[in-house]
């Protein structure tokens, strides 16, 4: 028998779609290889009811919550592709080749950043080197922040950057920006540096230092920046989903109700928006759920 939905990804999205799912009393298999895009910070930040909370505790809960219900079942594993066979259904196929279908395919299996080549920022990613000022800057108020150019955008970046704590916009040999921008810049108190980083260094997960290719040293407590992004899978663009590129990446095209270019094949969270948070993806889940449910009804 197959089930009413298969949703790729069990994070906040994924895990999000399965509950509203459940909750109609639909049955619903959660697929989840385990590698969570926020598994690296220790703490999630402004997620309603949750300030502070560990994003693994917070899965971990959403998990039994989830697997609660009757009509649930969530297996721990990679889906190598997904195909459609005669009768409509959505074939899942896993890496050990066995095969789960369902009448409707919820996309959430979320991105990989990929950071510059610079030593140190991996191995600090999630904790003092960040993307997001609203998931991390008030832990670093009023310190040292640096901010990486990556992007055209990061100029911008670094003006909101200010907000939280005096700010340096290190250039890593990119061209200077433009004379406005630059005015805009220095009238916000940002520090231009225009040398090219060599790596950057901590304390365990505590930064304190970029290091730069002159030789210079200059303190920093927390670096942010837009790293590139890339989809943890290509099932959507195999299925024939329209992708929209992004300036850090592409993102799967979506109406308003999480439905993608291909009928019956919904999409939520980090994969489907440019501004990513948990409750965005947790929202976009939701969405996803709901658009689901009534699409089998009606």
């Amino acid at each position: 028998m197959p089930f009413d939905a298969i949703i790729v990804g069990g994070s906040f999205a994924g895990l999000s779609a399965a509950m509203y799912l459940a909750r109609a009393r639909r049955t619903v298999c959660v697929i989840d290889s385990g590698q969570p895009r926020n598994r690296f910070a220790v703490q999630s930040h402004g997620f309603f009811g949750q300030d502070g909370s560990s994003p693994q505790a917070m899965l971990e809960t959403a998990r039994a919550q989830v697997l609660a219900y009757p009509s649930t079942y969530l297996m721990h594993a990679q889906v190598s592709h997904v195909s459609r066979d005669e009768a409509g259904l959505f074939v899942a196929t896993l890496a050990d080749g066995t095969n789960v279908d369902a009448r409707k395919l919820v996309l959430a299996y979320g991105l990989s950043d990929e950071l510059p080549p610079i030593d140190g920022l991996a191995e600090h990613w999630g904790r003092s080197v960040l993307h997001c000022p609203y998931c991390h800057g008030y832990e670093f108020t009023g310190r040292q922040l640096g901010v990486l150019h990556t992007m055209p955008m990061s100029s911008h970046q670094a003006m909101l950057i200010a907000e939280w704590g005096p700010t340096v916009y290190y250039l890593n040999g990119a061209p200077a920006p433009e004379p406005d921008v630059a005015d805009e810049l220095r009238r916000r108190g940002v520090r231009i540096e225009p040398a090219r980083l060599r790596e950057v260094r901590g304390d365990g997960q505590d930064l304190t230092a970029v290091v730069l290719e002159d030789g210079r040293s200059m303190p920093v407590d927390a670096m942010f920046l837009g790293p590139r992004t890339r989809f943890n899978s290509t099932i959507a663009t195999e299925l024939g989903c329209a992708v929209d590129e992004h300036p850090l990446g592409s993102v799967i095209r979506t109406d308003d109700w999480k439905l993608t270019t291909v009928p019956g094949v919904y999409a939520a969270g980090d994969i489907t928006r440019g501004a990513h948070s948990v409750t965005w993806a947790s929202a976009d889940g939701v969405t996803a759920g709901v658009a689901v449910h009534r699409a089998l009804v009606f």
